[in-house]
């Protein structure tokens, strides 16, 4: 996919954003009374991350917060998606709330709608309280019931100041990269823990937002994030193929739209992983709490994967755009190899498909008629360089631009096919500590420089304010 051959806008009640995660640009990790994470744990821990990378300074939002609203309000962006870090406002995951790190978050929530831009609030972008986990972590029931606590004091001290509350971003990653393949904090390997975290966040989901509507009442907009995975089978005329495709959907997509958006997890998977666990983490009533109405499902998307039935002959291929561990995320498919895709590629070498989005937003709108969708995270990163143009840094990423483009289109033609899409935010509003791959890769569209913290626009922030302040997709040459 090139340009349009149509020109696409876009109503006035479509929404243009951009996002963040709180451990990914804060810093500030000692300070203002926030609590150790797991990822604070995790990144000090050597040869968990890239070069040893950390998020103690990150971006150093935590003190440059006025500076980064004043971008958010020069690019022209109707919302903004950023997290808050549970240990900045209740240490230790449970007892006291934090004084200070709530007012950190009033202040950002209150300088945003003075620049007239929505707030959308996660509640978990993986930084768990440390205590937490050292009492189990999203193994242990009692983190859901914290989480609905902390769910509720939030409501209780923003209120009506957040536009959408979403309760978790990417709950598949917290539970198989976080428990299964451990490359996530907390870095552990253990496919009955990956389970039991599925069925633990889907709750605490849940519980969540039984408290954030007992707050503010039952108009309160809620949300939940998932990265849904794009599964394609290599033989489309193969069974086994087919059934590999299966299996993968049901361990990546229908353990979380299931108990979510159905009240039950998928039969294949619980058959296929009986002999690990009777699944009985999960207790009566559970997935009655788990199923909570929706104001719109969040959904994150980068790439696409490719998978076939495994023989059982030579080594299993696992190209599914994830670190390499010796653990395994995909629980009940192992028997399910994932092929290398064709190219192109970003940085992460994660291939790019725009008709994926297309598909997967399509697949939703046909399961679920009538729940409204947004597309919470899409971005790439690649390798930029800083040029100098009359003394003034520049940065050209003509390869961002047209990923975006791309994608944006291919949500346009979503749709058009009557896909009920109501805005898109592109990650990321700022390079940042990329989780295991440190300062690595780059997804921002604005450039940090981690020695100054300078902010530079780079070609595709100038592309992307075209966009929000025209509603028309501008031809990737529009910068």
């Amino acid at each position: 996919m090139t340009t349009a051959s149509v020109t696409r806008t876009f109503p006035e009640d479509f929404v243009w954003g951009s996002a963040t995660a709180s451990y990914q640009i804060e810093g500030g990790v000692s300070e203002g009374g926030r609590g150790l994470s797991i990822w604070d744990t995790f990144s000090h821990t050597p040869g968990k991350t890239l070069n040893g990378d950390t998020g103690d300074v990150a971006d150093d939002h935590f003190h440059r917060w006025r500076e980064d609203v004043g971008h958010i309000a020069d690019l022209g962006l109707d919302a903004y998606r950023f997290s808050i870090a549970w240990p900045r406002v209740q240490p230790g995951g449970g007892g006291e709330f934090n004084a200070e790190g709530i007012g950190f978050y009033s202040d950002l929530l209150d300088a945003l709608l003075a620049v007239g831009v929505k707030p959308v609030v996660t509640l978990y972008h993986w930084d768990l309280p440390q205590e937490l986990q050292d009492a189990g972590g999203w193994t242990n029931r009692a983190t859901a019931e914290a989480f609905a606590v902390y769910a509720r004091r939030m409501a209780e001290e923003f209120g009506d100041r957040v536009d959408v509350w979403t309760t978790l971003n990417e709950p598949w990653c917290t539970a198989l990269l976080g428990y299964g393949s451990g490359v996530h904090a907390p870095g552990i390997s253990d496919p009955v823990a990956a389970l039991t975290a599925i069925h633990h966040l889907n709750l605490a989901h849940g519980l969540a937002v039984r408290e954030i509507r007992d707050v503010l009442g039952a108009d309160a907009k809620v949300s939940i994030t998932l990265n849904l995975h794009v599964v394609r089978p290599d033989d489309p005329a193969s069974d086994l193929d087919l059934d590999a495709k299966r299996k993968a959907d049901q361990i990546a997509n229908d353990s979380f739209l299931g108990p979510l958006l159905e009240g039950a997890y998928p039969a294949g998977l619980l058959e296929r992983t009986a002999e690990l666990t009777d699944w009985s983490f999960v207790h009566d009533g559970d997935l009655d709490l788990t199923r909570q109405p929706l104001t719109v499902l969040g959904v994150n998307y980068y790439s696409t994967a490719r998978v076939r039935a495994w023989s059982g002959q030579g080594q299993r291929q696992q190209a599914d755009g994830h670190k390499d561990s010796a653990g395994n995320p995909w629980i009940g498919a192992e028997d399910v190899e994932f092929l290398p895709q064709p190219g192109p590629w970003t940085a992460m070498g994660w291939n790019i498909e725009p008709a994926g989005l297309t598909d997967l937003l399509m697949e939703l709108h046909e399961r679920y008629p009538h729940l409204p969708l947004m597309v919470t995270e899409n971005g790439a990163a690649f390798d930029d360089e800083v040029t100098l143009t009359g003394g003034v840094a520049r940065v050209h990423d003509p390869r961002r631009v047209q990923y975006l483009h791309d994608h944006i289109e291919a949500l346009a033609q979503a749709r058009d096919k009557g896909a009920d899409v109501r805005g898109y935010f592109a990650w990321s509003l700022l390079d940042n500590f990329e989780w295991a791959y440190g300062y690595d890769r780059r997804f921002g569209i604005i450039r940090v420089d981690y020695t100054t913290q300078e902010r530079t626009w780079k070609d595709s922030a100038h592309w992307y304010r075209r966009l929000t302040t025209s509603r028309t997709l501008p031809a990737i040459t529009e910068i």
